[in-house]
């Protein structure tokens, strides 16, 4: 879940909790596609509605990647996103393209910084926003290239898996928390 408070009338401020904030990943091979979670750590943003500036980071813990078969997310963790030396995946958002009232459903899409296995990357994502009451359900999908940003292609003999990985997140936003 995501707590929002309006710090001033320009600026808002969202609070990314963990157990309200879904994170899948999914990986397409050529026996059959993986399915799997990751944990958010934390995460607050600042979005100044003047500028549309961002500020903020949000932490997802790398250790907490799974698939439900142990064998495959000890490789994960050991050969492709070696999670004992890079534990913590992030994002720092640093603009909004696209303006956000909240108010009614609507499209942004954010630019930021994404740091996976030691390294930076520049993304933007679409963020998909839906008014649901007093909340705001966000919902965003993007594609990491993780073995052109350097990690370990975990494909052997026969069993060949995509370079990139699909990423979904959902999380809820709450006025006045």
């Amino acid at each position: 879940m995501v707590g929002a408070t309006e710090k001033n009338s320009h600026q808002r401020t969202f609070v990314f909790k963990p157990e309200t904030t879904s994170i899948h990943w999914t990986l397409g091979g050529t026996l059959h596609t993986v399915h799997g979670t990751f944990k958010l750590k934390q995460g607050t943003v600042d979005v100044n509605l003047d500028d549309n500036s961002v500020d903020g980071l949000i932490e997802i813990d790398a250790t907490s990647g799974e698939s439900g078969n142990a064998a495959r997310d000890q490789r994960m963790h050991q050969s492709v996103l070696e999670s004992d030396r890079y534990p913590t995946i992030s994002f720092h958002p640093t603009h909004v393209l696209g303006k956000l009232t909240s108010s009614s459903d609507e499209i942004i899409r954010v630019e930021g910084v994404f740091r996976i296995h030691g390294a930076d990357h520049s993304i933007q994502v679409r963020i998909d926003l839906h008014p649901e009451g007093e909340a705001i359900a966000l919902k965003t999908h993007f594609t990491v290239p993780y073995v052109d940003w350097g990690m370990k292609d975990p494909s052997i003999l026969l069993f060949r898996v995509d370079k990139t990985v699909n990423i979904d997140i959902e999380a809820s936003v709450s006025s006045g928390e």
